[in-house]
């Protein structure tokens, strides 16, 4: 009786293992999405009906016109453009260089190669605050002051962590693929990117839609670096929708505005969930 009744407290242990799990994810979910539908109802309201107390989860009426009325007043387009102007050139240089260099530190033998890994990866140690200042006078120098290069040329020379997370991936490939290339006659470079590159397409879109979110919300750098109201970002725009001290924000049309912002991220993440968590898993099956 014994062998027969093990299995089942098996079962019901993992069933009651799994019943706290979900719970605990749901709960999870509906603290980080009580914000998210806050910002979308308040967005649909009218600005009279933004103070109500308890809040109106559903508005009534749906003003659809707010979202209309951010683009008229705010030059939405133009931010957005300038927003993914810099999104996209970070990402073409940061997969360039960043597999790149994480393909020599994986694949290539050559005298203090993993010393200067272990340098690479002290920088990510090291706050930006730090090196704001130097960096600033570089660029201030070069005359790069209120243009997007400051925010652009950086992503030629690679990131400390994306390197690492590609470094990963070709690890993980075996070396085998490396031998026959070199049989077939291809130099180290041909291997990069005709053997190399295509089968590390989960790991690269790992590290563009990361290099996407990061520039996409990035405020920190514009701030410092963009000072024409033409070239500026949406995170930066966004800032100074909320109004001067002067004058108090609609927050019906803040907040139509910050959805408008993330709706990019959230189609970008709805389209390429599967390949980010398939390049996730495989850029951590060997270290």
């Amino acid at each position: 009786m014994s062998s027969q009744r093990l299995p089942i407290g098996r079962r019901t242990g993992q069933t009651i293992q799994f019943s706290i799990t979900y719970v605990l994810l749901i709960a999870g979910a509906f603290i980080i999405a009580v914000p998210f539908f806050w910002m979308i109802s308040t967005s649909l309201k009218q600005q009279m009906d933004v103070y109500i107390f308890p809040p109106q989860w559903i508005p009534s009426p749906l003003v659809w016109k707010n979202y209309q009325t951010v683009v008229t007043i705010w030059p939405f387009f133009l931010y957005a453009g300038n927003s993914a102007f810099i999104a996209i050139s970070c990402i073409i240089g940061m997969l360039v260089s960043s597999s790149l260099a994480a393909y020599g530190f994986a694949r290539l033998r050559a005298p203090g190669r993993d010393l200067l890994f272990l340098i690479m990866l002290a920088t990510l140690m090291l706050p930006s605050q730090v090196t704001l200042i130097p960096i600033y006078v570089l660029f201030s120098k070069l005359s790069w002051i209120d243009s997007f290069k400051p925010l652009i040329v950086p992503a030629f020379f690679g990131g400390p962590f994306n390197i690492f997370l590609l470094r990963q991936f070709f690890l993980s490939l075996p070396f085998e693929l490396e031998d026959a290339a070199r049989v077939d006659g291809c130099s180290s470079l041909q291997t990069y990117y005709r053997i190399m590159l295509p089968l590390a397409m989960p790991a690269l879109a790992v590290v563009a839609i990361f290099e996407f979110v990061f520039e996409w919300n990035d405020f920190f750098q514009p701030l410092i670096y963009i000072n024409s109201p033409n070239k500026q970002t949406l995170a930066l725009a966004l800032q100074l929708f909320q109004g001067s001290d002067a004058t108090e924000p609609q927050l019906n049309l803040l907040m139509a505005a910050s959805f408008l912002c993330i709706l990019p991220i959230l189609i970008l993440f709805t389209i390429a969930q599967k390949y980010f968590i398939q390049g996730i898993v495989f850029t951590g099956v060997k270290g």
